[in-house]
């Protein structure tokens, strides 16, 4: 968050590599505290790779709720992580 205060960024993509796998496991409770604090800072996330091998239906869910919503998105390409956060109300 440090840099929403430092360059007023309010508009983050991150490539899905770059996250811990334990993120992706929503038993560990990481996915919620982490986009949590991205919520509470106003800040709106997009988060960029290849989700199909991943099996678990609440993570599916997870996206898909996400990708409905204003905040955090899950996309495929670094391009469409651009757009969602573009159109982000």
């Amino acid at each position: 968050m440090t840099v929403q205060y430092e360059s007023g960024c309010n508009r983050v993509a991150v490539k899905k590599e770059a996250i811990i796998e334990d993120f992706f496991r929503l038993s560990t409770g990481l996915a919620g505290e982490v986009l949590q604090k991205f919520i509470n800072y106003h800040t709106k996330l997009a988060i960029y790779g290849d989700f199909s091998h991943y099996t678990s239906k609440p993570l599916h869910d997870f996206i898909y709720e996400c990708n409905n919503g204003n905040d955090i998105f899950f996309v495929s390409t670094l391009e469409k992580a651009e757009e969602a956060l573009a159109n982000a109300k």
